[in-house]
């Protein structure tokens, strides 16, 4: 069984640590002993992607669906394309069947997938609420209080 140290993933990606431990706690309960192999990037201070290598399969073999937080990528693979039965020497490319589950941080939506040259990319990005969004508060020094400015109307009000 391998053991995979996560902590430089903790360090560097802030909000998106609570996925990093789900995903590690997933692969140690998950049968499928880290098929397909992936990559969790981070591409900006709110960007991430997300790849995984799924050669052999295509966009009509691929599913992607977001649930209540859990990104949910599903590979089905289907018979031949002619039909008939295939014998190998070596079989070294797996192609079987996948389910691999992702837990998305608070505020992480998906922006889109790309499946270019085997790899299957997932766009995320953290979309804060404007209210959870650091301001910058200015320190006040001892300057003059100004006094509130009166507007003065017309006194013939009917």
């Amino acid at each position: 069984m391998q053991t995979i140290d996560l902590t430089p993933v903790y360090r560097t990606m802030v909000g998106f640590d609570r996925v990093a431990s789900m995903i590690d706690a997933a692969s140690r309960l998950d049968g499928s002993q880290g098929y397909p192999p992936y990559n969790i990037e981070k591409t900006g201070d709110n960007d991430f992607r997300i790849e995984l290598a799924v050669a052999g399969f295509g966009e009509e073999d691929l599913d992607i669906e977001t649930k209540e937080g859990v990104l949910t990528v599903t590979g089905k693979t289907g018979a031949t394309e002619d039909g008939e039965k295939r014998e190998f020497l070596h079989r070294g490319i797996a192609e079987r069947s996948f389910i691999r589950r992702f837990q998305l941080a608070d505020h992480v939506v998906v922006n889109g997938a790309e499946l270019r040259n085997g790899l299957l990319r997932i766009e995320l990005q953290r979309q804060l609420p404007e209210a959870m969004k650091p301001r910058k508060i200015a320190i006040g020094g001892h300057s003059k209080v100004e006094q509130p400015k009166v507007i003065e109307g017309n006194k013939n009000v009917a």
